[in-house]
């Protein structure tokens, strides 16, 4: 499987630990139903980017699989973060946000669906330590412009939205600086849904969404 996926690792780094232009993601360690539904968008038109509908147009819901999960069983070792330039007044809102959230926007906190250590929950949510700041930044564009989706509801487009450009970049700043813990993997479970806060069902995760 290694042998095949050599395509792979051409854009997002030997062994899918990513690309250092920071414009590819790591892919090695990425919970595997994240991969699967990943690979899905990009073959079924929610994301858009040529190369890679390119890759994967003609392949089958199995061997999507198969691929997702050969690159979520890879452990290797993260880099230390790319240093930042940013003030400490934007990070620190980047790291409100992050783990608090804004109640007066509606926002909740990362920490709730992508875990208490932002690693990911699996099998469907992954983790956005370890990502550049140039990634983040036009993943939550592309959320909020309608270039990304998923299925309905759709929570992260409706969270993008509420988020003005100058704390997408406060989220992505903080994010991107953040070393990762010794124990990079995704956890089994996300933290406690606030019981004073809405609901927000999630189709990309739907395993939480049932649990809200």
């Amino acid at each position: 499987m290694g042998q095949r996926m050599v395509a792979c690792t051409v854009c997002h780094g030997k062994a899918g630990r990513a690309a250092p232009d920071g414009y590819y993601p790591r892919l090695a360690g990425k919970p595997a139903g994240y991969l699967y539904h990943q690979l899905l968008n990009f073959r079924d038109g929610r994301r858009h980017y040529g190369l890679m509908t390119q890759m994967v147009d003609l392949l089958s819901d199995d061997y999507l699989r198969e691929i997702a999960g050969y690159f979520a069983a890879l452990d290797l070792p993260y880099p230390p973060p790319a240093p930042v330039t940013t003030t400490a007044q934007t990070l620190q809102r980047g790291q409100q946000l992050v783990q608090q959230g804004d109640a007066a926007r509606g926002l909740p906190a990362c920490v709730q669906c992508h875990g208490a250590a932002m690693t990911g929950v699996a099998p469907n949510v992954p983790g956005l330590l370890g990502l550049p700041r140039d990634y983040l930044n036009g993943q939550l564009g592309a959320w909020k412009t309608g270039q990304r989706r998923a299925h309905t509801p759709d929570c992260m487009a409706d969270i993008a939205r509420r988020l003005p450009d100058e704390d997408v970049a406060a989220v992505s700043g903080w994010l991107a600086a953040q070393p990762l813990p010794v124990q990079a993997k995704a956890v089994a479970a996300a933290p406690a849904w606030p019981a004073a806060a809405p609901a927000m069902p999630c189709g990309s995760a739907p395993e939480l969404g049932a649990a809200r």
